[in-house]
């Protein structure tokens, strides 16, 4: 059964870090383009970074150099290090799974396996 479990969400000061973790459960003979998203109340589920079965990552310009999108080395595990948190980073945090190569891999309609999300609050 495929599956995506995030867990290291939290509440943190303005400043802080916190690392969201997702454990997969997914086929081993398919590559796939991973992605964590967000979403803040009243508003749309946008992507965060993604991450290539070969590698390559997209961050969004808000995130751009205060987040990082990895996986680990045995590849069923996909974090996001989050530093410099900010107020508006509050959101809740999903892990999302694609096939193959994704031709808009920012796209959240391209993604077919969801997390049940992870809650981040960043306070002043």
């Amino acid at each position: 059964q495929v599956k995506l479990v995030e867990s290291g969400g939290g509440s943190v000061p303005a400043g802080g870090s916190l690392r969201l973790s997702c454990t997969a459960s997914l086929r081993t003979d398919i590559p796939y383009y991973m992605a964590w998203f967000r979403q803040a109340p009243g508003k749309g589920r946008e992507a965060v970074a993604t991450l290539s079965s070969d590698g390559l990552t997209t961050y969004a310009d808000s995130v751009q150099g205060r987040f990082l999108i990895s996986k680990a080395a045995a590849g069923n595990t996909l974090y996001l290090q989050m530093n410099n948190l900010k107020p508006e980073d509050t959101a809740m945090y999903y892990c999302a799974a694609g096939d193959y190569d994704l031709p808009r891999p920012r796209d959240r309609t391209e993604y077919h396996i969801w997390g049940q999300g992870t809650q981040v609050t960043v306070s002043l």
